[in-house]
């Protein structure tokens, strides 16, 4: 989280208008890491290649700056400070665009859609799907500028179809007709997606007290996702740990154990 505020998420992270939100990832850690990652990995294959190793050095600070590089066009192109904007992009120039509700009324009963200037294709497409056509031509939302001039407009065009759908069935259709969109899906609703579990993304694990699920590595190695297996109780592979890596046999650790050693 230090990284975070230090490197400028959480500069751009809220409501415009409003303070400073933490992102609820904390991608300074996982993001970092990640680009150590694949820096690794360049360095091995150049070393494999000269001989010469590297000494390799990432500052989180400089990472999560790595990941503002589009606030970073924002403000070259405006020439003042990225600003918070919500839902919405950083750079503000697509509409509609953002989160919109869907029936239901939950926490999380949104859907995220965006249409993007370059692609334009997205802007007819939406209105034919809710029904409003005769706005495709319309003076007020002619260009993308315009439509970022009436966005509250929009808005509530959009979010007056939304409503009337369940997320997952509005972000199906919005994507049968080639419009980005994502229903925004709880940590319960991802952990028991029928999908996941088809792919074997998301699995079942035994661990020493009960089952979990969990989500394997995102990765498929050759084509398959890698099989998990829980971690074990308290002291379970002592015994097991003694033997290999200190010679001592099964007599002596249980002695070991008698005597209160371990």
């Amino acid at each position: 989280m230090i990284a975070q505020a230090a490197g400028g998420p959480i500069s751009v992270t809220g409501e415009r208008g409003g303070p400073p939100v933490k992102p609820g990832l904390s991608f300074g850690d996982t993001g970092t890491g990640m680009l150590m990652a694949a820096t690794i990995l360049g360095a091995l294959h150049e070393r494999n290649r000269t001989g010469v190793g590297r000494l390799l050095q990432v500052g989180m600070q400089d990472a999560m700056i790595h990941y503002m590089r589009t606030c970073f066009a924002t403000m070259a192109r405006t020439g003042k400070p990225a600003q918070r904007n919500g839902a919405k992009s950083s750079a503000g120039a697509n509409s509609p665009s953002g989160l919109y509700p869907t029936k239901g009324a939950g926490p999380n009963d949104y859907v995220y859609i965006t249409t993007n200037r370059a692609n334009p294709e997205h802007w007819s497409r939406l209105m034919k799907l809710i029904g409003r056509e005769d706005l495709i031509d319309d003076p007020r939302f002619a260009t993308p500028a315009d439509r970022v001039a009436h966005e509250k407009e929009l808005d509530a065009i959009l979010g007056e179809w939304t409503k009337h759908h369940e997320k997952r069935e509005a972000m199906e259709k919005l994507i049968a007709v080639g419009v980005p969109a994502g229903a925004v899906f709880d940590t319960m609703e991802l952990q028991n997606e029928p999908s996941f579990y088809e792919r074997g993304f998301m699995q079942t694990v035994k661990h020493h007290n009960g089952e979990y699920k969990m989500a394997t590595w995102p990765v498929r190695i050759d084509g398959k996702m890698v099989r998990i297996k829980g971690s074990p109780g308290l002291g379970q592979d002592t015994t097991q740990v003694l033997q290999n890596w200190l010679g001592i046999d099964a007599g002596q650790a249980a002695a070991l154990k008698t005597e209160g050693v371990i």
